[in-house]
């Protein structure tokens, strides 16, 4: 090989040889300045970077793997779990054998909670709500839902999930992670990661909390954390009452120009301090700032049902005109998804009924029935719902057998992950059916079980999104919603 031409004068490569005088030191020391600029570059203008290849380059371009058959998701999610028994999966052979003792064969030394491991006897409980078949699905319903029963063949009823988990604070989690510990972004973080948003003014996640007037299993930030993804994938939790995120109104004296000012001066400090670092947290950080700005106008607007027909509030209920109500919740995640919003997380807490069921889940059922028909009927004359994919479900299900003492008017059902009912609507899911069976103690799955991870895999289809290609890179692995299972279940898909 021919040797490097060299100054007589220094022995170092001579300045014809290297015109912009650039050593090997110090071009390695301005790459990360030239990478960043791009990237700050492509922050503040989505569009910059944009080409031919761009599907080529992952999902946080915001591009679909495929078509999706989904725009967005509201999960209207019943915190506690409510028992498929009283609502959605009816079982006559509980009324013929109730009080007997479950047989041995069908529970098959499945583990026990600390609340029902005492007991000696698992008395077989009926159901103290009459069901009947509606719609020409012939969907079995119960009487606690007659709001949702009437929109029935608009529902894909699956009634054959199961899950890990036995009690609700890594049962929720895992629904919302994909984990049963703390920690992994949150679902509708992964979806704002993989999809992005359809509206610069609102975060593409967005969350509303509710709550029953049954016992409350507690609600914590994880549930709509981003993990391990950057901070603008979290979940914007929006209050009911005059602030619906806290500290995004200005101070007194300060003015909208001020503002601005304010925040083009911060922001240049962080771009000399993401040149000087690298860090990709730091355009989150700048990203979060204007969103802040933008969501001043928008939040405000979005929030305001005063311009709501009476005829909207008469289908949602009156309940939806009180602030912080489930009714109101669901009319807002209308209203969210209309602007644009990816994912809207509904949480309505109250469903863990261990005694006193009858009357409990009677009062949860009032509370959310209206409103979720509403909603399906709401998305559905506005030509919503074809691409919005609404869900509704717990975190597990609730037990066959008496939870303590066997009584037909105030008995309770404790956890049970083995079997249970969730319904979906829209967005690619196929209408009017019923997915998956349990056996005649609504005990076990007997026919087409779905595990959370397919649960997720499934949502993630219908939004264009292959569960197995979206990941991210974290301490040496990388992650995906799902790990490292998941199976698409295409039978209840358009």
């Amino acid at each position: 090989m021919e040797k490097e031409k060299k100054s007589e004068e220094t022995g170092k490569p001579s300045d014809s040889e290297n015109p912009l005088k650039v050593n090997r030191r110090h071009f390695f020391s301005q790459l990360s300045v030239g990478i960043g600029s791009l990237a700050l570059g492509s922050l503040l203008i989505p569009d910059l970077l944009k080409g031919k290849g761009d599907e080529l380059l992952g999902q946080e371009l915001g591009i679909p793997n495929f078509a999706p058959k989904a725009k967005r998701i509201i999960y209207l999610f019943q915190s506690g779990a409510p028992s498929q028994l009283e609502s959605f999966d009816y079982k006559p052979t509980l009324d013929k054998r109730q009080g007997e003792d479950l047989p041995e064969s069908i529970r098959n030394g499945q583990r026990l909670t600390g609340m029902t491991s005492g007991q000696s006897k698992f008395p077989l409980m009926p159901s103290a709500v009459k069901f009947n078949q509606y719609g020409e699905s012939g969907a079995w319903v119960s009487d606690f839902f007659p709001h949702i029963a009437k929109v029935a063949d608009e529902l894909c009823f699956v009634k054959s999930m199961h899950t890990e988990a036995i009690n609700h604070d890594p049962a929720i989690t895992f629904f919302q992670t994909g984990s049963q510990q703390s920690g992994r972004p949150s679902m509708g973080s992964w979806m704002s990661y993989g999809l992005g948003s359809e509206n610069k003014n609102l975060p593409s996640f967005v969350v509303l909390t509710s709550r029953g007037k049954g016992n409350s299993q507690g609600l914590y930030s994880k549930l709509w954390s981003s993990g391990f993804l950057d901070s603008k994938h979290q979940g914007v939790l929006l209050r009911s009452g005059k602030d619906p995120v806290l500290y995004l109104n200005d101070p007194d004296g300060l003015s909208r120009s001020d503002k601005r000012h304010l925040l083009d001066k911060v922001s240049s400090l962080n771009k000399i301090h993401h040149v000087e670092t690298g860090d990709d947290e730091i355009e989150s950080r700048i990203a979060q700032y204007e969103m802040a700005y933008r969501m001043q106008m928008s939040v405000p607007d979005v929030m305001d049902i005063k311009k709501e027909p009476e005829s909207i509030i008469k289908l949602y209920g009156e309940d939806c005109q009180v602030p912080g109500t489930y009714a109101a919740n669901a009319l807002q995640a209308r209203r969210l998804a209309e602007s644009g919003v990816r994912f809207i997380q509904l949480y309505h807490q109250g469903w863990d009924q261990h005694g006193g069921l009858p009357h409990e889940m009677a009062g949860q059922a009032k509370d959310v029935d209206q409103a979720s028909a509403a909603l399906i009927l709401d998305l559905k004359q506005r030509g919503m719902l074809e691409d919005t994919l609404v869900v509704w479900g717990g975190e597990f299900g609730r037990t066959n057998y008496c939870q303590g003492k066997f009584d037909l008017k105030n008995y309770g059902r404790d956890h049970h992950p083995r079997a249970f009912s969730i319904w979906m609507a829209g967005g690619g899911i196929k209408p009017g059916i019923t997915y998956g069976k349990t056996d005649e103690f609504g005990y076990n799955v007997v026919e087409n079980p779905v595990h959370v991870n397919d649960f997720h895999a499934t949502l993630m289809h219908a939004m264009g999104i292959n569960h197995e290609e979206l990941t991210y890179k974290y301490q040496g692995r990388r992650f995906r919603l799902t790990d490292v299972a998941g199976n698409v279940v295409k039978d209840i898909l358009t």
